[in-house]
C-alpha cells in the first residue's frame, strides 16, 4: 500500500481527501503545517507528497525545496486555491511533478496520483529489465563491476549507445557502501555550457540572468552518494576545469558565490567513444581524463555477446508479454534466425523495442517473421528487393545508419547532430526513438 503525505491546514478538506484515497488503497499521513511536515519527511519515507501551497508557517514550495535539497526524488503535487501560473511554473522549476488547482476533482486527483506512482514504479524497476547474461564476456564484465563497486575509485564506463551504461553505473552504486545515499544521473549532452556549471555546482541568486533564487548543484545534492555523468565528452572545456578541481579538492563553489562547500561524491562517467580521441583534438582535458580513469569498464556491443543474445530475446519476450497482455511462447525458425543474424546497431534498447513490437503483432503464442521490422530483413539480405515497401525499408536503414554515424561523429551531442543533419532537435529525437537509437 502506497504511503502518501498530505500537507494541508484545512483539516476538513484533508480528511475528505484522506477518506477518498483510503478507499482506493492508499495509506495517508496528515501534516497541518511546515514544521510538522519537515519532521515527517525527515524521519520516514513517503511514495508521494500532496502539498498545499499556502500554509500557516510558509508555502508548499518551502517543503518542496527542503525535500529536493535532501536529494529525495519522491513525486510531489502542489495544490492551491489560487490559479496562479507563476506559482505553477515556480513549483515545476523547483521539482514538483504536477500542480492542481482547488476545488479538486477527486477522480482527477486519483488519476494524477496513479500516473505518478506508476512512473516511479517503472523507474524503480528499470534494473529488473536487464539480466547479466551467461557468456564469458558477461562474466568478465560483472567480475569487474563486483571488484570496483566496493571502492571509491572513479570509473569510466565505455560502450556503444544502448548497451546499458547507466544500468552498469546504478549497479556499481547499489553494490557500494554508498547505496543508501543518492544516485544522481546527469545527461551532459543535454546541458548547455552555462547550464552545465549551474547544474553541477549550483548558483546564488543574481549569478546570471534568470538566476532568481539560490540553487544547489547536483554535487551538493549527491553528497555522500554517487554522481553519474553520461556523455561526459560533451562538457565544455571551462566546465571540465571546474570538474577537475571539484574531484581533486573535493570542494565546489556555486556560480556567483565566494563560499566553498566540501563534498564527498563518487564519480562515474560514461562515454560512447574512447576519450583519447577528444584528448588528441584538445576537446577533452588530459589531466581530467586521468583523474576519472582510475578504473575503466568497457561494455561490449550486443553483436559480441554470443549466446547472450538468445537469452536476452526470450527475456524481453517475457517482459513484453506481461506489459502487453500477450502469451508468446515460441518464435518461428525464420524469425529467430533473423533475430540472431541481425547485428543490432542499437544494442539492447533496439532489441527490446523490436521484441516488444513483435509480441504486440503476435495474437497467438507463436511469433512470426511478419512481426519483425522489414528493414531488418533487408539489412541481412534475406529477401530480395521487389517492391516499393522494400525500397522504403532500404531508405530507413540508410537514414538510421546516417543518424548513428552523425551522432558518433559529434559524440552524441544531439544539437550538433540535428544541425549537421539539417533537421530540428525534435525530429531527431523522434527518429532516434523510431529506430531504437540511444
Amino acid at each position: 500500500m502506497s504511503q502518501i503525505l498530505i500537507v494541508e491546514d484545512d483539516t476538513t478538506f484533508a480528511q475528505i481527501i484522506e477518506g477518498f484515497l483510503g478507499k482506493n488503497n492508499y495509506a495517508l499521513e496528515i501534516a497541518v503545517d511546515l514544521n510538522q511536515a519537515f519532521k515527517l519527511v525527515d524521519k520516514q519515507e513517503f511514495e508521494l507528497l500532496l502539498i498545499d501551497y499556502r500554509l500557516p508557517d510558509g508555502t508548499g514550495l518551502d517543503l518542496l525545496k527542503h525535500v529536493r535539497d535532501r536529494g529525495l526524488t519522491v513525486p510531489i503535487i502542489i495544490m492551491t486555491s489560487f490559479n496562479d501560473v507563476r506559482t505553477a511554473v515556480k513549483s515545476i522549476q523547483l521539482g514538483a511533478f504536477d500542480y492542481i488547482t482547488k476545488p479538486i476533482n477527486p477522480d482527477e486527483l486519483l488519476m494524477v496520483i496513479k500516473g505518478l506512482l506508476e512512473k516511479k514504479k517503472t523507474k524503480n524497476n528499470e534494473g529488473k529489465d536487464f539480466i547479466k547474461g551467461k557468456s564469458a564476456v558477461a562474466d568478465r564484465l560483472y567480475e569487474h563491476i563486483d571488484l570496483v563497486a566496493q571502492t571509491d575509485m572513479s570509473v569510466i564506463i565505455q560502450g556503444e549507445s544502448g548497451t546499458g551504461k547507466e544500468f552498469a553505473a546504478r549497479t556499481l552504486h547499489l553494490q557500494s557502501k554508498r547505496k543508501n545515499k543518492p544516485f544522481i544521473a546527469i545527461d551532459c549532452g543535454a546541458l548547455s555550457k552555462d547550464l552545465a556549471a549551474s547544474e553541477l555546482f549550483g548558483h546564488v541568486k543574481g549569478a546570471f540572468t534568470g538566476a532568481v533564487n539560490d540553487k544547489k548543484g547536483q554535487f551538493e545534492i549527491a553528497n555522500g552518494g554517487t554522481l553519474f555523468l553520461d556523455e561526459i565528452g560533451n562538457l565544455s572545456y571551462e566546465v571540465q576545469i571546474k570538474l577537475l578541481r571539484a574531484l581533486q579538492e573535493r570542494i565546489i563553489q556555486p556560480l556567483g558565490s565566494n563560499k566553498q562547500t566540501n563534498v564527498d561524491v563518487r564519480i562515474i562517467v560514461a562515454t560512447n567513444e574512447d576519450l583519447n580521441n577528444g584528448m588528441k583534438t584538445g576537446e577533452f582535458r588530459e589531466d581530467l581524463y586521468h583523474r576519472l580513469n582510475e578504473f575503466k569498464i568497457i561494455i561490449p556491443p550486443l553483436r559480441e555477446r554470443g549466446k547472450d543474445l538468445e537469452l536476452f530475446i526470450y527475456h524481453f519476450v517475457e517482459l513484453a508479454n506481461k506489459e502487453l497482455n500477450r502469451n508468446v511462447k515460441e518464435i518461428e525458425p525464420d524469425a529467430k534466425a533473423l533475430l540472431l543474424k541481425y547485428d543490432w546497431p542499437g544494442n539492447l534498447r533496439e532489441l527490446r523495442n523490436v521484441i516488444k513490437r513483435m509480441v504486440l503483432l503476435s495474437p497467438s503464442n507463436l511469433a512470426t517473421l511478419s512481426g519483425l521490422p522489414e528493414e531488418m530483413t533487408i539489412a541481412v539480405d534475406q529477401i530480395p528487393i521487389s517492391s516499393s515497401s522494400d525500397l522504403k525499408a532500404i531508405n530507413e536503414v540508410n537514414e538510421k545508419n546516417l543518424i548513428v554515424e552523425t551522432l558518433n561523429k559529434v559524440r552524441h551531442n544531439k544539437s550538433k547532430a540535428a544541425k549537421l543533419l539539417n533537421i530540428d532537435r525534435k525530429t531527431l529525437y523522434s527518429k532516434m526513438e523510431r529506430y531504437g537509437i540511444d
